[in-house]
Parts: C-alpha cells; structure tokens; sequence
C-alpha cells in the first residue's frame, strides 16, 4: 500500500502551506474593495480550501474517522446557514463564526496540553506559554461571542449589564489567572488543575467583559473578537509549528485591530471607554424631545413624500438597521431606479458603525446591486448634504443625530455623525417614535425641515415606489 502521508517537516508541506496563505493574503487585500470583494472572497476561500486539503496528508494525522465525520457536518451547516440566515441577523453569525475559531483554538492548546503530558514530555517554555495564550484568548473569545450573539439576538438584554464592583471583580479574575499562568511557568509546567482553572477564569472573563457593554457598541465588540479570534489562531500555529496558522492568524488578528480603532474613532470613543463605559441601553420610548426644539413630531403623507423625491435634483439615501430589519434593499433599489429615470442623482450615504456590524451596509447594499459608485462615505458625502434637495432617512438613528454636534451634555457629543441635517428637506422612514439602540432621543427628528413616516421601511418604500411613478 502507498504511504501518501508527508512528514510535517517536510519542505513540500511548509511550501504548500506558504502558497495557501499567499492566497489568503492576497484574497483578503481584495476584499479592501467593494469592486473585487467577491473574487477576493474566492481566492482567500481557495486558500483555506487547500490548507485543508494538505493538512489530510500531514504525517502526524492517524485517525481520518473524526474528520470525516465533522467535515461534512460543517460543510452542511455552513452551506445552511449562508443561505438561510437573513442578513438582520448576519452580525449575530459573525460573532458565533468569530467565537468557533476562538474555541477551535482554545481545544487545540488543551488537546496539546493533555497529549504532552500524557506522553511525559517535558513542556518548553515557549511552548507553553503560547499555549497558554491561546487557552485564555480563545476561551475568553467563544464566550464573549456567545453573549455578543445573545445581546443582538435579543437573548440577552442588550443594555448594559452592570453591576456594583464589577470592574474589580474582572481585575480579581485576570489577576487570579496571570498567577496561575506564571505559576505553571516558572514551577509545575504539568499541572493540569491550575490549567483547567485557567480556562475557566478565561471563558469567565469573556461573559463578564460583554456583558456591561450595551448593545450599540456591538460593531466594535466584534471587531475586537475577530482580533481576539487571530491572535488565538496565531498561538495555535506555534503550538503546531504550523505557518499557516501562525500568519493567517496574525493577519485577522492585526485586521481586527485596526478595524476596533477604526470603529472607535467613528463614535469618537475609546476603546477603554467601550469596553468599561457600560454605554447604550439598546433602545427604549422616546422622550418628549430635546430642549428648545418643537414638541412634536411633523408627519408627512407618502403621495407628498414620493412627489418631493420625484421632483427633486438631489436625493441622498441614509440606510440604518431599520433597512435590513425590512429586508427593504432591493425596494429600495427599485426607488432609486424610479428617481433616476426622471433625471435625479441618488447617492446612499454610508456611516462606518450604521447596522449591527462593521460593513453592514455595504453588504446589504451590494445584496441589492447597487453600484458601488453610489456608496459614499461619511468624509465624502458630508459636504454635499447642503447640496442636496431630500435626505431619506430610513431605520438610522444614532448615526445622524445633531446632538453629537450641538450638545455637550448628549453621551455621543463629539463623534462623527452623517450631517443630514444640512439638506433641504429630510424624510425619516421610521417604524415607531421609540429612540435609537443608544437609547439616546435624536433632536433631527423634530427639527423645521424635517418630516416623518412612520411605518415599515418595505412597505412604505413600497408606496413611495407607486407615488413617484403617478407623478
């Protein structure tokens, strides 16, 4: 019988394996760009597809049955899920695909732990202490997931979860598990009750850190747990010796860290003000309105709404999570189209953290067809709102709030918003008077050019559809 297996040392094998991540690194530099996401997608998948492949014939691999067994399972979960899951609960997706490559992680470095320590191996302290690593950020990552999954969910309450002493407690538990590491460290490397205890405090520390941040920092949540993700990934591949792990994971750790800043930077926060902030309460009825303006809200018809569209030169599309609630994308393409047979010029205006998710919008968007030329970000459409005739506003909030402009007192004074408010006229497709996920009352919707219709985004894009074409 021919032995296919190939030593794991072996150069044919590390070569392959620098090829595949080649592929991953070239895939995921694709994926910068809307124009080439989707052939970017296509080769980093190539990639990861390969690295499989070439693992099953890694020497050290002698028992086929689990992988046969899992790998038609994930396949047909994955396959499942990609086609069924709407795209309003994609973020929550993201957060549980983030949270499996956590404890991937996590069960490789105890699988590693328990077969050196079985075979009496003596444990390296470099090997150790990556191994370590990769226990206490991937069990704090599955866990951290699963409560951000509950939280957008609506399993977990989506504001902050607090209680008194609490940052003292989550200091209490890291410094109780930095103990344990450097005692395994510096005097029983074999201990397998300080490393049991270790990955517990860690999986802990994960539902302790989410839990008293409130649901509308979730973008940047994720965005930290990718990283998170990477860097258990990237511990995984010193364990194994295996440079494919070691560089994708450093690649989705480094990824996900800059996109945390990025995140942070858009809602003008820290990060240290994110994670301990406890800021958002995830919704709630709206107040009576903001100090000095009009009491009331001033409601609009839809055969109004559609003929000031229809008529216009310029309209500017503001998309927020009551869009994809909706599942309203390819209405609202249909509008667009509407208006630009008459000759006018429809833009979409695109805030970094709209949506449950970083990019949200974007793929949503996208989903419908909608040219990438006509996404525009915040920096670039911002000082073309004074340009523009109507404003449609449709399920945003926080994101266009004036307050974060005009109020010193407001939570969100100082981060970046889109300026709406600059247009002619603005229309707010809104499903009732509660406030955004922040909790926080928006001074836009009472403001002199402001007119609202309160309904589903699908329906009333529907009838906003019909209205322009009778004009």
């Amino acid at each position: 019988m021919i032995d296919l297996h190939i030593p794991s040392d072996s150069p044919v094998l590390q070569i392959a394996y620098i090829v595949a991540a080649v592929l991953i690194i070239l895939g995921l530099r694709r994926l910068s760009s809307p124009a080439t996401a989707r052939s970017g997608n296509l080769l980093a998948a190539t990639g990861v597809f390969g690295s499989l492949i070439i693992t099953l014939f890694s020497s050290e691999i002698q028992d086929y049955i689990l992988i046969i067994l899992g790998v038609p399972i994930g396949a047909v979960v994955g396959y499942v899920a990609a086609r069924r899951v709407p795209m309003t609960a994609m973020p929550q997706m993201v957060a549980l695909f983030n949270g499996m490559g956590g404890g991937a992680a996590a069960l490789v470095s105890i699988a590693e732990f328990m077969s050196r320590r079985q075979a009496g191996e003596p444990e390296e302290f470099g090997i150790l202490l990556t191994t370590l690593l990769g226990l206490i950020i991937g069990s704090l990552s599955i866990t951290g997931s699963i409560i951000a999954f509950g939280k957008l969910q609506g399993l977990v309450p989506a504001r902050p979860v607090t209680y008194p002493g609490q940052n003292i407690v989550n200091g209490a538990i890291g410094v109780v598990m930095v103990a344990l590491c450097v005692f395994m460290l510096a005097v029983d490397p074999t201990n397998g009750l300080a490393f049991a205890g270790i990955s517990v405090l860690a999986a802990v520390l994960g539902v302790v850190v989410v839990l008293p941040i409130g649901g509308a920092d979730m973008p940047v949540v994720i965005s930290l747990l990718n990283a998170f993700t990477g860097l258990a990934v990237a511990m995984t591949g010193f364990v194994l010796n295996n440079p494919l792990l070691i560089i994708a994971g450093t690649l989705v750790g480094a990824s996900g860290t800059f996109l945390t800043q990025l995140m942070s930077k858009a809602m003008h926060r820290s990060l240290t003000n994110v994670l301990f902030g406890a800021f958002g309460t995830g919704g709630g009825e709206a107040a009576a309105g903001p100090a000095g303006a009009a009491q009331t809200l001033r409601e609009t018809t839809f055969e109004d709404a559609g003929t000031m569209l229809a008529y216009s030169q310029k309209v500017v599309v503001v998309p927020g999570y009551g869009l994809a609630v909706a599942q309203a994308q390819q209405t609202v393409r249909e509008l667009a189209s509407v208006l630009e047979e008459r000759g006018v010029n429809v833009e979409y205006a695109i805030h970094p953290v709209a949506g449950r998710m970083p990019g949200h919008m974007n793929v949503l968007l996208a989903e419908a067809n909608v040219p990438y030329t006509q996404l525009k970000e915040m920096e670039e459409i911002n000082p073309e709102f004074a340009q523009t005739d109507v404003a449609l506003v449709i399920g945003a909030n926080d994101v266009i709030n004036p307050a974060a402009r005009t109020n010193p007192a407001s939570p969100i004074f100082g981060m970046p918003i889109l300026n709406v408010d600059h247009a002619h006229n603005v229309i707010v497709i809104k499903r009732g008077r509660g406030a955004g996920f922040a909790g926080i009352e928006n001074e836009l919707f009472y403001g002199p050019h402001t007119q609202m219709l309160f309904a589903d985004a699908k329906s009333a894009l529907s009838k906003l559809v019909e209205a322009a074409k009778s004009v």
